[in-house]
């Protein structure tokens, strides 16, 4: 299928940073797709994509550093010049980002000896927690879902506040299952959580996470959507039934779905660290959320595959429990009226722009 416009106009405009900054990655090759373009920003071009040079040369501490997240977001860092340092529970466990330096810990609410790598450091970034779609949802997995993440913010905050020398900002994770589903469109900051099991659990990481606000430590909540990446998330999941011209919308198809694209999230982040408005709530999803028969649609054009079969959510519901609803039947239409207020610009805020990237 050939690129769009868009896309043309993406690999030109790569192409003419990276000739400015004298940088041959090993992919720049001719007829590289924007997409593949994009991948030697995650290992070391961020700055291109990030306002301002104020975060240059900082000490970060990245809890949760080794997931679909936390792994592009420390690679990004690091090859910035940042000194990163990453903590896990499992120090000596392969898979670790190459060349990181790990220092183990045990979230379990209260502060132990690791909690010195937290002392003089500029900022913390904590996206720690049990993975929400990794089995079904029994009820000791719940209660490890909402546990991993509310005790992890605990030593998070137990350590800063004991740091002789606490940093200067911490970014902790959350998610927009805060606002609960919702059927209005436009939620922002300033709305009221919702009620179901996934609301809940984000208002108590919050608020686990929130005591570490003081005059000396700045304390930014990351509400995060959709992150849209072909390696994992949501999208991954997607991809084979639509590369199989299987694909169609789930359910009903017209639940909301407030999305953002990881190169995007990880510049939002990184906007947080160095942004002293950030504080409290941040909406970490692009400007233009869809639907998903919306989200189907511009998906399958990407791919040059049709949008047809829908899932039904019976189906959903059988396989998969009360997850079914709460993640893929239902869902949030939220903008991130925060970070555009402070001058946050999105690089994909429409979603066809972000999937052609992708795909």
């Amino acid at each position: 299928m050939p690129r769009s416009a868009w896309a043309r106009r993406e690999e030109r405009e790569y192409r003419e940073y990276l000739t400015r900054r004298e940088i041959r990655p090993a992919r720049l090759e001719p007829g590289c797709s924007a997409g593949r373009l994009q991948q030697d920003l995650y290992h070391g071009l961020l700055a291109q994509a990030c306002p301002g040079d104020r975060l240059a040369g900082v000490q970060i501490v990245l809890a949760g550093g080794t997931g679909f997240l936390g792994r592009p977001l420390h690679e990004a860092l690091t090859a910035e010049g940042h000194g990163v340092t990453i903590l896990t529970r499992h120090p000596t466990r392969r898979g670790l980002p190459a060349g990181a330096h790990v220092v183990g810990w045990n979230p379990d609410g209260n502060v132990g000896d690791w909690a010195t790598a937290v002392d003089g450091v500029d900022a913390v970034v904590n996206l720690s927690g049990e993975p929400i779609a990794a089995r079904r949802w029994s009820d000791a997995q719940k209660k490890r879902i909402r546990e991993s993440r509310i005790l992890a913010a605990r030593s998070i905050v137990g350590a800063i506040q004991a740091a002789s020398d606490p940093p200067r900002v911490l970014v902790n994770g959350s998610a927009t299952g805060y606002y609960g589903p919702r059927a209005e469109e436009g939620l922002t900051e300033r709305d009221a959580p919702g009620s179901d099991f996934l609301a809940e659990t984000c208002v108590a990481w919050e608020a686990a996470a929130s005591p570490a606000a003081t005059d000396r430590t700045r304390v930014a909540l990351l509400r995060t959507g959709i992150v849209l990446e072909r390696d994992g998330g949501a999208l991954a999941k997607m991809l084979p039934p639509f590369r199989l011209w299987m694909g169609g919308p789930i359910g009903s198809g017209r639940q909301h779905m407030s999305w953002i694209h990881r190169t995007d999230w990880i510049r939002l982040l990184r906007w947080t660290l160095e942004t002293d408005a950030a504080s409290g709530p941040v909406n970490a999803t692009a400007p233009s959320p869809v639907t998903n028969a919306e989200f189907s649609k511009a998906l399958a054009r990407a791919l040059g595959r049709p949008s047809w079969l829908p899932l039904p959510a019976g189906v959903l519901r059988v396989a998969l429990g009360e997850m079914a609803d709460a993640l893929l039947l239902t869902g949030q239409s939220v903008v991130p009226e925060r970070a555009v207020e402070l001058g946050f610009a999105f690089r994909y805020s429409e979603v066809t722009a972000a999937l052609d990237a992708i795909c």
